[in-house]
Formats: structure tokens, sequence, C-alpha cells
């Protein structure tokens, strides 16, 4: 076996394993599993881009790289499940802001895979801090802004960090649509109620679609794409902050029997169990962001744990760049701060996230067969004096 240096792995990453051999084994680590397990003295080795093998005693191939390991922890690679990493480049201003394509309040036809920037320095950021799968998404300006796309952090083609796309319909409630749509010209949507009616319209115009395609004359993009969560082949995710908004966007998936995510739920924690008995995934955050709008009053840590009592399945997200995605854990560190364990919290930003983005057979935790995206910490990933030392993509190390 060749004994390598817990900081010496440093290769180029590409698409697949590359530029090492295709076999690793690390030994002697205490892993976090992102199952809620947390599993002391193991090995793990990794083979052709997955998890091959984890046990206590794992028979090495002459031909694989080592780590040593101990003293240190392993994570699963880290999972924001709501981001603009891309489509909203930092510091680049109206060049780099390809989120929202404000033309139209009603835009299913567009598609965040057309407007992401791989080399955008957001992802660098997410490498550095253990981030290793996103969800990349538009933004909430339009009451229907497009597709979205769950991919990895590391790569040169947008094409070949996928891992699901399209992976759901954004759709904004509240303050958003209202503020940058036709309404402030005196159009509709000037209200909540109009934004309601808008959406409720162009999901009655796409089941007519539907009904008709054999009859229908010309081929329509936007009505074709929503038509995909019309027959649930993907979820509506919804921008929901007021309790209000989120009851509404219950009351929609009920009308029209689709699936959704409620993206935010900032008031989540005034309605939890209401929230519990509609079976939905709920993404939570920014809350490390200021009070910049009347809908975000009455934001606070402790919705994460008031809606996980409840047993809603909870995700933590930074919405990069609203908060940079290096801050990813330190949302975890504040929600144990404020009532969830260690455990609940990592499931947060890693299974639970995977689930809420439909790619958990693949990521979100330490298991055999799934992708080796994973992390190795100084110690604890919850004690903010520990730092990441390396990073793992399919295998490869892309940050050392």
């Amino acid at each position: 076996m060749n004994k390598v240096s817990i900081f010496s792995i440093v290769s180029k990453y590409t698409h697949k394993l590359g530029g090492l051999t295709n076999m690793l084994l690390i030994k002697n680590t205490v892993i976090y599993t992102g199952t809620g397990e947390i599993l002391e003295d193991q090995q793990i080795l990794v083979k052709d881009g997955v998890f091959h093998k984890i046990s206590q005693k794992v028979k090495a191939p002459k031909d694989c790289d080592l780590i040593d390991a101990e003293g240190k922890i392993i994570t699963p690679g880290l999972i924001d499940v709501h981001t603009h990493l891309g489509v909203h480049e930092q510091g680049v201003g109206r060049e780099g802001a390809d989120f929202n394509e404000s033309s139209d309040p009603i835009t299913p036809e567009v598609r965040a895979i057309d407007g992401i920037n791989p080399r955008e320095e957001g992802f660098q950021d997410a490498r550095r801090s253990g981030v290793t799968t996103v969800q990349v998404m538009p933004g909430s300006g339009n009451i229907l802004g497009g597709e979205m796309v769950v991919m990895k952090t590391a790569g040169k083609i947008v094409d070949e960090m996928i891992i699901k796309n399209p992976s759901g319909m954004k759709a904004a409630l509240g303050e958003n649509p209202k503020r940058q749509g036709p309404g402030t010209s005196g159009k509709k949507p000037m209200t909540r109620m109009g934004i309601a009616a808008k959406l409720r319209a162009k999901l009655m115009e796409a089941e007519d679609y539907l009904k008709n395609q054999d009859r229908n004359k010309e081929r329509d993009l936007g009505l074709e794409q929503l038509a995909k969560v019309l027959r649930r082949e993907m979820p509506l995710r919804v921008h929901a902050h007021r309790a209000d908004d989120i009851v509404t966007v219950l009351r929609i998936k009920e009308e029209f029997d689709i699936d959704i995510t409620i993206e935010h739920c900032t008031e989540g924690h005034f309605i939890p169990d209401y929230v519990a008995d509609k079976d939905v995934r709920v993404s939570i955050g920014p809350t490390m962001s200021t009070r910049s709008k009347v809908e975000l009053k009455d934001k606070t840590w402790e919705t994460l744990k008031v809606l996980t009592d409840a047993g809603v399945s909870c995700s933590i997200t930074t919405d990069h760049p609203v908060i940079g995605i290096e801050y990813l854990t330190f949302s975890a560190i504040e929600a144990i701060k404020h009532g969830l364990t260690e455990q609940q919290a990592l499931r947060a930003i890693t299974l639970n996230a995977a689930k809420h983005i439909g790619v958990s057979d693949r990521v979100g935790s330490i298991e055999e067969g799934k992708d080796a995206d994973f992390v190795i910490w100084s110690g604890s990933p919850f004690d903010v004096r520990n730092s990441v030392e390396q990073v793992f993509i399919d295998g490869t190390n892309v940050f050392s």
C-alpha cells in the first residue's frame, strides 16, 4: 500500500475518479454516518468512486492508497438544498445575475442549468467548506421561476456535474413576487390573492395542455415543463416565509394533487402540526440573514427544533449567496444551540437534505454503494475551532 499523508492527496477533479489509483483506504477513523450513527475505529475502502467497504477490518489491495485518520472525524459530504450558485455570481452585479428571468412573472420554460457558471467562486467556497452537493435554482422574483438541478460542486462542465436534472420547478409566494412583478406598475399580481390566482391558472392551463396533448397544434415549452409537476415527475418547490403563505402552498398541493416542498418555511414554528400532517419536506433558512423584509420579522433558530419535534423532515439552507455557503456548518451549530442534537443537525445538511432533493440513493450518508463524497475534519464539525482538512467527491480529492 502507498501510505499517504493526510495533507498530501491533491488531484485535479475530473468527473470520474482519476489522477491517483482508483482505490483508497482510510483507517483509524470515527465516522458520523449521516444516518444518526457514530461508528468508531472504522476503515473505509473507496473503489471506483464509491464506498466499497466499511468495517473495522478491511483487507486492503496492494495498490491502494492509505490515509491514517486517527483523531479525525469523517462525515458525508455536506448538502445545501437551496442555492443560487453559479446563477447569481458574487461581486459581479448585473452581469452575473442570471437567477430571475424578470421579463414575466410566469416563466416555467426557463432552466437554471442554462445560467450556471461552474467557475463562479462560490463553488470553490463550497468545496473548502465540505459542501459537495447543491441544488441550484432560479430566484424567487417570479411566481413560477423555472426548473432547477442538483449537482456536485467540482468540475468544469455543468452537464458532467449534474446528478439530477430537473430536480424541481421553482415557485414563489409572498413579498418577492409582489415586489418584483408587474404589480409595481398596476398589473396583476398586486396581492397575495393575485399571486395564488396566477399560479392556479397556469397549473390549470398545464392540465388542459396535458389532456389535449394529441390535439395540440403547437408545443409549449413552459407547459411541457410544468406538466412534469402535474405528472409528479418532480416537485413544485415553493418559496414561502409567512405561515399563511405556507398554508396556501399546502392548499394548492391538495387542489392539484402534486408533490411540493416548502422552501424557507420561516414561520413554520407557528403551525408545526399542520405542516407535519401534510407530509412535506421543508428547507429552513437562511436564518443567519437579517430581518430584511416584513415577512422575516419572526424568523428564529427555534423553527428547526419545533418542526423536527413535530415530525417534519427539515433541511438547513444558506440560500447562497444570501448567506455564503461556507456558513452552512455554522448554521447547523446555531441549530444545535437552539435545541437540535448534533446528529439531527448533521442529518439536516446530509441525509435529510439528500432526501429533500431526491438523491438519497447516491449521497447524504456514508454507506456502502453510495458515492464516495466525504469530509475529513480535524475534530467535531460542530466545534467552530475545528476545520475541514480534506474533501472528496466521487473518491477524488477536491480540497486539501
